[in-house]
């Protein structure tokens, strides 16, 4: 049977025995902190099991996308996976071990024919229960081994969650891949027995001190791997020799001129090329992104790694793009979600692999020289220092450089990594301080109900004041001039959330008014209205009015709308692949985050501001109706990257039947796109690898925006004595005669370095057997400065040079490093930044070439001193 044929048995099995067949979840655990990644076939029913959510069924069966982060390192045996699909059939409180046992052993047997002489049985040592079921169904006692926890316990994914004694069912492959020992049997780490099924019976839950309590009802949580089934049934000893890999090792093997089978080392590499190529096609599918930390540092070790034993298998050469567009082919008609967003997955692996493609090489040259000093030294491992280098320097993941020295036989100081690792982290703290948020102290538990919220249809209500807090503690009464937080039994201001600020206004009681400027979520759901007495004084179980400022109240709805109409325009102008990963709706101005690899262009931002606006102009109209989650996301609303929802969600529709935008939101919106008046985007930028951010304003906001720059406008074309119409054409003239004053000038310094780089020439100093030149040259700009270090560079051949210059009454400095010194190990980038630090300033770049600024010219001749004392230090 081909994998796609046990996939479909097992799921085609579990449904007639009334299973009801859930989707793949994301890679990304929604709204679990605990976990990095889904690591389980369990984890998406996690909140079923506790009793948090009502699951649409009892009985549920899946094929999940999992990922493992310990095996990385471990990838390239013939055995190990980091991406794999779990198939699952799960109880939540249904049936437990007899059926459980009682179907697996009727689904091996029976649907995918194995020979039951071919498998054996382990349980948990103590186990009496799933022993008598087992011997139930004919499984001789021999065949069935106890063992401890270490092998028979099923801990929870992640630091807490249900847990139990597990089951496992075990193929054999046959003595001639054991150890030919007669007490070889499952728990034998010889590789005879291959672990195809586990059933876990989930009876406990185990909290983050570890401690176990019983669940309500135990449920039981099965995980059959496909890859190692797929083996078992084609008669393969490894799971890269499955359909399943097979058309991935293929097309390494055409790309890297080399069969796979020839020889350990190569077939080494193919298989970490294939595994981490279909992890890296997954991961970016589910909306993860390279980067330094989290998933997003998977995510690059993955992607570095690959690369890495890429160029193994043919020099300077990576596959990775080719192996994703061949998991794709492949796997695209199980999980359309990787063919949806090909184009956007394939530009994730080639801006990565041409971002570390860039220091590779000469961070492999430098790896060497240091494994090749320690040998000479006779050191048995590699410093802290030097592997911190190449990771702050040349990208190296640490995991990557460990791997790399282990096959030379040495060995990394990873404390001493962690030491520096942790001086750069306490640099960064330093040198980037920020105020905390204030938080609501509440210093007791309120023992009242959530707010009844009345303001999707009600900008005033008449309420009750049911508690008043003060500096966190509950007060009866509150008077003029006193700051306070009022809870009321029914409110229409909006509670800070999901992006949306909170609504201000006024409370009026008979006795006194209160001023609301913030109204956020405190404990129990409950609004806490925060503000200030104005006049006379409020007490509890007043009767009041509660009045939300409408003004403000529909600049926050304007904007709020728009960014669903942002986010719609975004997804259609530049792709699927766009997800929403932040949000600020503000009644002056809103903010949108996404996912994106590269800055738009002024044709796409006109795009999607076009595309806003059209919406805008048909004023459609705009609904938020309550519905199940499940409905929700059935009929394609978009639930928000990250977010954790419960079973009744509200979905906020535009557009009507034929909705352009449907999206999962609990906030205000206008009721109609036309009250938006306008939408004008303001700015674009990076926050981050891979996120994007949009500003834009609407309604009031636009015609200010506009408004002034209109002014700006008018003002610069009375400096021109012109109209407005006719000032391109000044700016135009004028850039034109600035440029021709510019070449003038350059013209002029070339002539002048000219000259000096005769007389630098006199002052290079030989250091470590280095030429070392630091100088300062007249005030230059940076165009001469390069033009003169090439000179330098030219006319050396070999040497480190280091210019500087005072430019706009700020030191500047350029360093310059010849290639056969660069390869030695010696940076620009290192060395520029270095010397600017003495002027207070920094800067980097590339081994060869860098360029720095500083703050305090009158240290610059400092500065240029520090050059030599680097050198000699190693550089």
């Amino acid at each position: 049977m081909t994998g796609d044929e046990i996939r479909e048995a097992f799921l085609k099995f579990f449904a007639g025995k009334g299973h009801k067949v859930m989707p793949s979840a994301s890679l990304i655990p929604s709204g679990d902190p605990t976990l990095l990644l889904t690591s389980a076939g369990m984890v998406p029913f996690k909140p079923y099991y506790l009793g948090e959510e009502i699951p649409p069924n009892r009985r549920l069966a899946s094929c999940q996308k999992c990922f493992r982060t310990t095996d990385i390192e471990a990838v390239g045996d013939p055995h190990h996976l980091t991406f794999f699909e779990m198939l699952g059939n799960f109880s939540i409180g249904d049936y437990f071990k007899k059926e459980a046992i009682s179907w697996a052993w009727e689904f091996v047997t029976r649907s995918l024919g194995i020979e039951p002489a071919r498998l054996w049985i382990t349980i948990f040592h103590d186990d009496e229960e799933s022993f008598g079921y087992w011997r139930e169904i004919g499984i001789p006692e021999d065949r069935i081994i106890r063992l401890g926890e270490k092998d028979n316990f099923w801990g929870p994914a992640g630091n807490s969650g249900p847990c139990g004694p597990c089951s496992e069912i075990h193929y054999d492959l046959g003595p001639e891949f054991g150890c030919r020992r007669p007490e070889c049997a499952p728990g034998c780490d010889c590789g005879r027995f291959s672990e195809i099924w586990n059933l876990v019976f989930t009876q406990y839950n185990q909290d983050e001190s570890g401690q176990r309590t019983l669940l309500p009802k135990p449920n039981i949580d099965t995980g059959m791997g496909l890859e190692r089934t797929a083996a078992a049934m084609q008669g393969k000893s490894s799971v890269y020799e499955t359909d399943l890999f097979l058309p991935l090792l293929d097309c390494i093997s055409a790309l890297a001129g080399k069969r796979y089978g020839a020889d350990d080392e190569t077939d080494n590499a193919m298989r970490i090329v294939a595994e981490h190529g279909r992890g890296i096609t997954f991961l970016s599918a589910d909306g993860v992104l390279p980067g330094n930390e989290g998933r997003g540092y998977v995510l690059r070790r993955l992607l570095r790694r690959a690369v890495l034993f890429s160029r193994r298998l043919a020099e300077g050469k990576s596959f990775l793009t080719e192996v994703a567009q061949t998991t794709i082919k492949e796997m695209g008609h199980v999980y359309p979600e990787i063919k949806q967003k090909e184009d956007f997955i394939l530009r994730v692996i080639e801006s990565e692999e041409t971002r570390f493609s860039e220091t590779l090489s000469i961070g492999l040259k430098l790896l060497d020289e240091i494994m090749e000093k320690a040998r000479h030294r006779k050191l048995a491992q590699i410093s802290g220092k030097e592997v911190f280098k190449l990771y702050d320097t040349y990208g190296f993941p640490v995991e990557l450089t460990t791997e790399v020295v282990s096959r030379s036989g040495l060995s990394v100081d990873l404390a001493g990594f962690e030491k520096e690792m942790a001086g750069q982290r306490e640099r960064a703290r330093a040198a980037h301080k920020f105020e905390g948020k204030g938080e609501v102290r509440v210093g007791e538990q309120l023992d009242i109900k959530e707010t009844d919220f009345v303001g999707y249809d009600n900008l005033k209500c008449q309420a009750k004041i049911i508690n008043i807090l003060v500096d966190g503690k509950s007060v009866t009464t509150v008077e003029a001039g006193q700051e306070a937080s009022l809870v009321l039994d029914a409110t229409p201001f909006y509670a800070e959330m999901g992006g949306q600020v909170g609504d201000t206004g006024e409370i009026i009681g008979k006795k006194g008014r209160f001023l609301v400027t913030n109204s956020i979520y405190g404990p129990q759901d409950v609004v806490l209205h925060q503000g200030k007495v104005t006049e006379g004084s409020l007490t509890t179980e007043d009767e009041i009015e509660a009045v939300v400022d409408c003004e403000r109240r529909l600049d926050i709805a304007r904007n709020h709308t728009a960014t669903h109409l942002l986010h719609m325009a975004l997804r259609q102008v530049l792709g699927e692949h766009v997800e929403q990963r932040g949000s600020l709706v503000a009644p002056e101005r809103l903010r949108f985050d996404f996912s994106h690899l590269e800055a738009l262009t002024r044709e796409e931002l006109n795009k999607v501001n076009h595309l806003v606006n059209d919406k805008i102009r048909r004023n459609l109209p705009v609904s938020g109706q309550p519905t199940t989650y499940q409905q929700a996301v059935a009929e394609g609303a978009i639930a928000l990257f990250g977010e954790k929802y419960g079973d009744e969600v509200r979905v906020v529709k535009i557009g009507g039947k034929t909705a352009v935008s449907a999206e999962l939101c609990g906030g205000t919106h206008v009721a109609t796109t036309g009250e938006i008046g306008l939408f004008q985007i303001t700015g674009e930028g990076s926050i981050g690898s891979g996120l994007r951010r949009i500003e834009a304003v609407t309604g009031r906001g636009a015609e200010e925006f506009i408004d002034a720059q209109t002014d700006s406008l008018h003002n610069i074309a009375e400096s021109f004595k012109a109209s407005p119409s006719e000032v391109q054409d000044k700016v135009s003239e004028l850039a034109a005669e600035l440029e021709k004053e510019r070449r003038r000038a350059l013209a002029l310094e070339r002539e002048l370095s000219q000259r000096v780089v005769a007389s630098l020439l006199g002052q290079v100093e030989v250091v470590n057997g280095v030429k070392v030149l630091a100088a300062r040259v007249p005030s230059y700009r940076l165009e001469t400065l390069r033009e003169t270090s090439d000179q330098l560079r030219e006319q050396l051949k070999s040497a480190v040079i280091v210019l500087g210059t005072i430019h706009n009454h700020k030191p500047m400095f350029l360093a310059a490093v010849t290639p056969d010194l660069a390869d030695r190990g010696y940076h620009a980038g290192e060395i520029v930044n270095q010397v600017a630090g003495v002027t207070g300033g920094r800067g980097g770049g590339k081994a060869r070439f860098a360029q720095a600024g500083g703050k305090h010219q009158d240290k610059l001749d400092e500065a240029l001193r520090q050059v030599k004392n680097f050198i000699q230090g190693g550089g």
